[in-house]
């Protein structure tokens, strides 16, 4: 019998608790929770981004009043507004990446739950709960977690993880956007849309690009074609890391 990998045995043990919305924190005081969300998960270009957030319980009225939710349903100026009430609140937040190299590496489950531990990883939480927006649990996390299927809508630790995150990946890559001009990157975030797919036709595939997301887009002789960064002196190299379960 082959023996259980080290994720696997981490799984079999991991405390897992019911979420739903009517409960986001599972009884709990928030303050003993962190809430984890990710943003890129589904972008043709750049790494995948992730946050944590640990709120305080009297946190959570204010935050609501200020219309905190899920990052796709506020414009950029309402999130900008809203960060700085969010660290003011806030007890803890972190911020992780994974990188399009290790996307195409790992795939993006295993990419997005690197992200997801870099950010608990730069802080010494010892929550009593971790609560992943999703239906996927984290795998290697060891301790107690639920998943709450549209958290950022129902659970204001997940929402602002969200706006972090978001904010935190929309301002790199309109930095990136200078860097690599032509495919509208300051207007999409690197999603797929019309005018995204139509660059990559025609100035072929960039270092940043997910080449594993790109199959049945481009042609095989363009995804060879690397197309050159306006300020080379500035590009970025991905960070090495081991994967998660390895």
């Amino acid at each position: 019998m082959t023996p259980a990998s080290p994720a696997a045995a981490a799984a079999a043990h991991r405390p897992r608790v019911e979420l739903h919305p009517g409960a986001p924190f599972a009884g709990l005081d928030p303050a003993d929770c962190v809430g984890v969300d990710e943003v890129g998960r589904g972008c043709l270009f750049g790494p995948v981004f992730a946050a944590a957030v640990q709120l305080p319980g009297d946190a959570l009225a204010p935050l609501a009043a200020a219309g905190l939710t899920d990052s796709k349903r506020l414009s950029a100026r309402r999130r900008q507004a809203l960060l700085p009430l969010i660290q003011h609140h806030a007890l803890a937040t972190a911020l992780g990446q994974a990188s399009a190299a290790e996307i195409d590496r790992w795939g993006i489950r295993r990419a997005t739950e690197l992200a997801m531990l870099r950010a608990l990883q730069r802080r010494p939480w010892q929550p009593r709960l971790l609560i992943v927006d999703g239906n996927l649990p984290l795998r290697l996390w060891t301790g107690a977690q639920g998943t709450l299927v549209a958290g950022d809508r129902h659970n204001l630790a997940i929402a602002a993880a969200s706006v972090l995150a978001k904010q935190a990946r929309d301002q790199l890559i309109a930095r990136l956007a200078q860097r690599y001009p032509g495919y509208g990157l300051e207007r999409h975030a690197g999603y797929g849309t019309a005018l995204h797919r139509g660059a990559l036709q025609q100035l072929g595939v960039t270092p940043l690009h997910r080449r594993s997301f790109l199959r049945g887009l481009v042609m095989p002789q363009q995804q060879a074609s690397v197309a050159v960064p306006a300020d080379t002196t500035a590009q970025s190299r991905p960070a090495a890391a081991d994967p998660p379960g390895s």
